[in-house]
């Protein structure tokens, strides 16, 4: 079963991703997680996330799109990030989940992929 693992992280995270004082130490914790999922065979995929500032939110009113600049929900944490993995039930996605590196305040949430159903062929 695929899970997405989404990372919320805080505006102190944010910062610290191009902060030069803290940018090593915000980064160095990113590659080992990431390596030691490929190296149990469960990562499928993930990326990190520009910061919240530079989200366009779509929401559709009375039957039109409504383009909003930033995030649907203003707070304090946002969607820095994502991974994708491959497990054999929720229990291990959620193993895997307790082990990233996410710093005080900010939080991990784990959700089944759906899986794609069959198109009717024409």
């Amino acid at each position: 079963m695929q899970y997405t693992v989404m990372i919320y992280e805080t505006e102190a995270d944010f910062a610290a991703r191009t902060d030069p004082e803290k940018c090593d130490a915000y980064w160095a914790n990113w590659p080992p997680y990431r390596q030691a999922l490929v190296d149990a065979g469960v990562f499928v995929g993930g990326a990190g996330l520009q910061n919240p500032d530079t989200t366009t939110s779509i929401r559709l009113r009375d039957g039109r799109p409504l383009v909003q600049d930033g995030p649907f929900a203003d707070t304090k944490e946002q969607l820095g990030g994502f991974f994708i993995i491959e497990t054999e039930d929720l229990d291990s996605a959620l193993r895997w989940a307790a082990k990233c590196p996410i710093s005080e305040g900010g939080g991990v949430e784990v959700r089944p992929n759906l899986k794609a159903c069959s198109l009717p062929s024409r």
